[in-house]
């Protein structure tokens, strides 16, 4: 009944609305004064023809015949009756068969619906709602930090001012709230004062006004940007933002990190505490094609390798397991261990300024911000850009304006000599397509690439990528450390850290007693045992039932963990 309720009144208070009922009300009136004269006409000329009826068979006679039912049980006998008949039968054909229905349809059905639709979808929280973050935009950022606010049990609402599309979303299952973003009353029915967060990834000028617009309201709320150019990060702090992001220069810099000559050193991927998690490649080092056993890496540096990636999959490690060329290291320890373990394993450079060593394919601000990050490292680049306008503007010496999926492009940009491709295209279609294309050209050659849509991870390592970076994930990691700066968040994709007790199942056994890697596929990689932090736990540490455990794994592999 309150649904109802709730949708009438948003109904009849509509202005549109009400102009419709206007138009239905006087096109009711107008076929009842045709009802009514048909009928007196009826009386008039039955009673030319001698004959009598009451008032009730008149408007019978009068319905029956406009609505061309015709029961034939009352008619006329003279020519003059028979064409008022036709004349009432043609126009009940009009007025009830065609006009009625389509009126009907177009001023009350389709506005009932669409009332229906709108009144589904809300305009405000409930007032006791706290702690959620309210989403300016839906883009593949905040789609993927949804996700993990789902997981995470943390309220959130997405505003849009388009009616139809929060109508879809909130068909998909979001929770949405109609208003406009650049309104202040729009903020407080989302009771912005007890939000935990406002993430905008709007294009800046509209970011810039939501932000003001905010702090019109609410002068304390932190509030995340995404800042589209580089001159705009200014601008957005001036207006009253928290934190202001440039993901595509992050994106750019993290690929150009994992390249051969810049990630030959371990790589941080997340922080606990004193505890660090990096990955490093093991293409290049001498670890590749020595088992964990034979490197002698724990033993030498104290260093835990927490599992292998290959191919974008996470296999847990055991002393036996081979490290193979492609393969990428999964480490956890303390600045320490890891500084030591880069002293001991890490590769020299070898750098060679007359050949390409790293081949960028896309010359946006992905690319560029991966080049600017090799030129820091002294690794010679060359970009590929298919749109002379763009390369223009960059004015780069190092950019050759071509088709990147054409093999003699490819080849005076140096592809037979270059260690790494980097894919960085807004494409993923495109980037799925480079990279198989580049893996049949070269079968020995790192290849590095960008993914905008997480569901497009698995195919591009199944083209043949090494290492791919999702646009989504490193932004939605970045915000929702901000939202929980408690918790690890993994800038690589398909792996979680999540903590758990000990509890009594794995009270008094040594972690290689418990088994919990063999049963689980999750990895221990640091346990809180009366407040103090041990990183890099050894096999024979024992476990308490109070101990809090730093586990690492897959979604899969942390849902075998719980189920124990």
């Amino acid at each position: 009944m309150k649904t109802i309720f709730a949708q009438l009144v948003f109904f009849f208070q509509n202005k549109t609305t009400q102009r419709n009922f206007a138009v239905l009300w006087k096109f009711f009136a107008f076929l009842g004064c045709i009802v009514i004269a048909y009928s007196v006409l009826f009386h008039l000329l039955m009673m030319y023809e001698g004959r009598y009826y009451s008032w009730v068979t008149g408007f019978y006679w009068t319905m029956t015949v406009m609505s061309t039912l015709g029961f034939g049980d009352i008619t006329f006998h003279t020519d003059l009756g028979l064409l008022f008949t036709m004349l009432v039968l043609v126009s009940g054909v009009l007025f009830f068969l065609i006009m009625l229905p389509f009126i009907f349809i177009q001023f009350f059905y389709t506005p009932w619906l669409e009332a229906q639709e709108k009144a589904r979808t809300p305009r405000e929280l409930p007032e006791n709602i706290q702690g959620h973050v309210i989403i300016t935009n839906i883009d593949p950022v905040s789609t993927r930090l949804i996700e993990r606010l789902i997981k995470q049990q943390i309220p959130y609402a997405i505003v849009t001012a388009d009616t139809q599309k929060a109508t879809e979303l909130h068909d998909q299952g979001y929770s949405v709230v109609i208003g406009e973003p650049d309104k202040a009353i729009t903020y407080e029915r989302l009771r912005i004062q007890r939000a935990a967060l406002v993430v905008v990834t709007n294009d800046d000028l509209m970011s810039t006004n939501i932000a003001f617009t905010i702090r019109e309201v609410d002068e304390v709320v932190p509030i995340v940007t995404d800042a589209d150019q580089a001159n705009s990060i200014d601008i957005l702090e001036f207006s009253g933002n928290t934190s202001v992001f440039e993901f595509t220069r992050m994106l750019g810099e993290s690929l150009a990190r994992r390249t051969l000559g810049v990630g030959m050193n371990t790589n941080v991927i997340g922080r606990f505490d004193d505890m660090v998690i990096s990955e490093m490649p093991a293409m290049g080092s001498e670890l590749a094609g020595k088992s964990l056993i034979d490197s002698g890496i724990r033993r030498e540096t104290g260093v835990t390798v927490i599992g292998l990636m290959e191919k974008g999959k996470f296999k847990p490690s055991t002393p036996r397991t081979v490290i193979a060329p492609h393969t990428v290291l999964l480490l956890a320890g303390s600045c320490q261990q890891l500084a030591a373990f880069d002293q001991r394993f890490s590769a020299p450079v070898q750098r060679n300024f007359q050949e390409t060593q790293v081949l960028i394919l896309g010359g946006g601000r992905v690319g560029m911000a991966a080049a600017a990050t090799l030129a820091e490292h002294g690794i010679s680049y060359r970009i590929i850009e298919k749109d002379p306008d763009r390369a223009n503007e960059s004015g780069s010496a190092h950019l050759i304006v071509g088709d990147a999926a054409d093999i003699a492009v490819l080849k005076e940009a140096g592809i037979e000599t270059a260690k790494t491709v980097i894919v960085t295209t807004h494409s993923d279609e495109m980037n799925i397509y480079l990279t198989f294309y580049c893996r049949q050209l070269r079968g020995d050659i790192q290849i590095i690439s960008r993914s905008i849509l997480e569901s497009n991870v698995a195919k591009l390592h199944m083209a043949g990528a090494d290492q791919v970076m999702s646009y989504a994930s490193l932004g939605a990691g970045k915000i929702f450390q901000l939202l929980k700066p408690d918790e690890v968040s993994l800038f690589t994709e398909g792996l979680v850290v999540f903590n758990a007790k000990a509890g009594g199942i794995l009270r008094d056994k040594t972690i290689l007693e418990s088994g919990v890697r063999e049963k689980t596929g999750c990895s221990i990689i640091a346990i809180r045992h009366d407040e103090r932090m041990i990183v890099s736990p050894p096999p024979e540490t024992r476990l308490a039932a109070s101990d809090e455990l730093v586990l690492i794994g897959t979604p899969e592999n942390e849902q075998l963990f719980l189920d124990l």
